[in-house]
């Protein structure tokens, strides 16, 4: 075999004969067929043709029940020419076809069995279901049950049976077959338990041997009057939809999902699998419990932040000095600034925060603290700042804050109107912002203002401090050339999420 290079989207992509819905039919395909690898106890490869016909390895599945046969990656390699006779008899197969031809892989004997994907009328490519003899030697009633069942499945591939068009996931922690299984008959009456899915419902109180009964009316005896019951369990438990749910009784979990097992005439039986998963839940109510005090731990925290800045609101009002007072309203509001970060910290079920949101507000807030009566200033965003953890997101904060309130005060000093622009570049870690405004400029600036890096007032220094010293960054004050003051920030975020 030749070896290629491509992935499952590349070798679809070579296919322009495809539309969407085929090609969403094979990504739901492989999306679900390690449930028809597990229960053969087999390999699956999915063969397309490529744009030159040849076929070509579009996707593998291992086992995860037995021994792979396919050590490699076998993606992309295209199939060996004396194969390419039997290929095109199976495309062209109503059913599933065998192979008349025993082939050695590696140190097994392997008969390829091949059943053509179907959808909407047309094939799309083969599955093979690559089956080592020596699995199918002596086996017991386990072995037997999940060949036969994995058999059914794989029968319906040609038919447009499996996937599951109308199928519904909503767990996150769904079961596989090394988990448990159970087949079911047309009625829902248990055929076989395996050993693991019998410890499921041992965990969940059951006694009594399931072979035999409705599984339906065992999951009922098990649930008490104030357990939550979800609402697609009756048909998990019946085997009669694609679905899955969750019985919660008896301080356990079990994770349940149905696959419906059909013949040319519609269903008759069904697989459900099953899985304990009472330590995952109990560790995801350790985690919403531990994102609840984290949020409430901000929500406090943005509490007595304002009570701080109320208080130097207050203290303002009393002083007679105009100096002392001026300091004191700028101390109010770089308190607040900190407090609209927690607030929007508080929010969230995580250390992240949506900063594009925050900062909006909090540039607003800014504006009109910094505005006179008969003043108008608009300020505009480009781009976007993404997610970002309490770490980056106070102190920068604070160094656009400072930006916006002394382009104000000393770039639209005496005017009654002027426009504030901030862009955002971010990628990964890498974040510039450019601050600019239309007002008097650098030449205009008195007293080591805000638009010089040589300022020796409060917020140059928390500017200057924060870019350098918290994002290992510089900042740059230049002319705008249209007129008026442009600040350049180049920093790296210490925690960036991804965007």
């Amino acid at each position: 075999m030749m070896v290629g290079m491509a992935d499952f989207s590349e070798i679809l992509a070579t296919r322009p004969d495809l539309d969407d819905r085929d090609r969403e039919w094979l990504h739901h395909l492989v999306a679900d067929w390690q449930v028809v690898a597990d229960l053969s106890f087999a390999d699956l490869l999915l063969i397309m043709q490529d744009g030159n016909g040849r076929y070509v390895v579009a996707e593998q599945c291992r086992p995860s029940t037995v021994m792979t046969l396919r050590i490699e990656d076998m993606v992309g390699k295209v199939m060996p020419d004396d194969m390419a006779g039997e290929l095109d008899v199976a495309m062209h197969s109503d059913t599933v076809f065998r192979s008349t031809v025993l082939r050695d892989v590696g140190k097994a004997t392997v008969c390829n069995v091949y059943a053509p994907v179907r959808h909407n009328g047309k094939t799309l490519g083969l599955v093979i279901r690559e089956t080592d003899m020596a699995t199918r030697e002596s086996n017991g009633r386990y072995e037997t049950e999940s060949i036969n069942a994995g058999k059914r499945l794989y029968e319906m591939i040609p038919r447009g049976q499996f996937p599951y068009s109308d199928a519904v996931m909503s767990q996150r922690h769904i079961a596989r077959v090394s988990d448990g299984f159970i087949i079911l008959t047309m009625d829902g009456v248990v055929r076989y338990a395996s050993p693991n899915a019998i410890s499921c419902f041992r965990r969940l109180g059951l006694l009594t041997t399931m072979q035999g009964h409705y599984l339906s009316e065992l999951g009922v005896d098990l649930l008490h009057t104030d357990d939550q019951v979800d609402e697609q369990l009756p048909l998990v438990l019946s085997g009669k939809a694609a679905v899955d749910s969750e019985i919660s009784t008896n301080r356990s979990t079990v994770s349940v999902r149905s696959l419906p097992l059909c013949d040319v005439n519609g269903r008759i039986g069904s697989i459900v699998l099953c899985r304990d998963v009472t330590e995952l839940r109990r560790r995801d109510r350790e985690l919403q419990t531990k994102d609840a005090a984290i949020s409430e731990i901000h929500h406090r925290v943005k509490n007595n932040l304002q009570a701080v800045s109320a208080l130097l609101r207050l203290q303002a009002r009393k002083t007679e000095s105009d100096e002392v007072k001026k300091e004191l309203k700028e101390a109010q509001r770089r308190v607040q600034t900190i407090a609209m970060v927690h607030e929007g910290l508080s929010q969230t079920a995580d250390e992240i925060v949506d900063f594009d949101k925050v900062i909006a507000d909090l540039l607003k807030m800014a504006v009109d603290l910094a505005t006179m009566r008969d003043q108008h200033i608009d300020i505009n965003f480009l781009g976007k700042f993404g997610m970002m953890p309490a770490q980056d997101a106070t102190p920068l904060s604070l160094v656009l804050t400072e930006l916006i309130t002394n382009s104000i005060e000393h770039g639209f000093e005496g005017r009654g109107d002027g426009h504030i622009t901030i862009s955002a570049g971010r990628s990964g870690s890498s974040l510039n912002v450019v601050v600019e405004d239309d007002g008097a400029g650098l030449d205009a600036e008195e007293n080591g203002g805000m638009a010089r890096s040589s300022g020796s007032g409060l917020g140059t220094q928390i500017i200057n401090t924060f870019v350098t010293n918290d994002f290992g960054g510089r900042v740059r004050w230049e002319p705008r050339r249209e007129g008026g003051t442009r600040v350049v920030l180049d920093m790296t975020l210490r925690a960036a999420q991804p965007e």
